[in-house]
């Protein structure tokens, strides 16, 4: 591909994602409410995409082999515990990857 084909991808890719983020508010923009079943998907999805991240954050813990899944325990209650603590998402999500770093680089080699 020439540069002027990847810019031109780049700029039509940019401008797709930045509608798809921008339809939403300018449908419903105003007095207009979204119908039920969109206002119910807002409620539900948060948490069923946590529940595939967890999910998929585990899939490949080993419970039978070495370190026996005990870096992901500690990293998960660490999260659960800087949440509970600072109700911050980014901070127990920093906080918790950070743990799980050292304890698989450093502690559990």
């Amino acid at each position: 591909m020439s540069e002027h084909e990847i810019l031109i991808t780049v700029l039509v890719m940019g401008a797709g994602t930045v509608f798809t983020r921008v339809l939403p508010f300018l449908l419903f923009s105003g007095k207009r409410q979204p119908p039920p079943f969109v206002a119910y998907l807002g409620r539900v999805l948060p948490y069923a995409i946590i529940g595939l991240l967890v999910v998929y954050s585990f899939r490949n813990t080993q419970l039978l082999q070495y370190p026996y899944g005990i870096p992901e325990l500690i990293a998960m209650l660490i999260v659960i515990g800087l949440h509970k603590w600072k109700h911050s998402f980014m901070l127990s999500i920093l906080g918790g990857t950070a743990v799980y770093m050292i304890l698989v680089q450093r502690v559990f080699v």
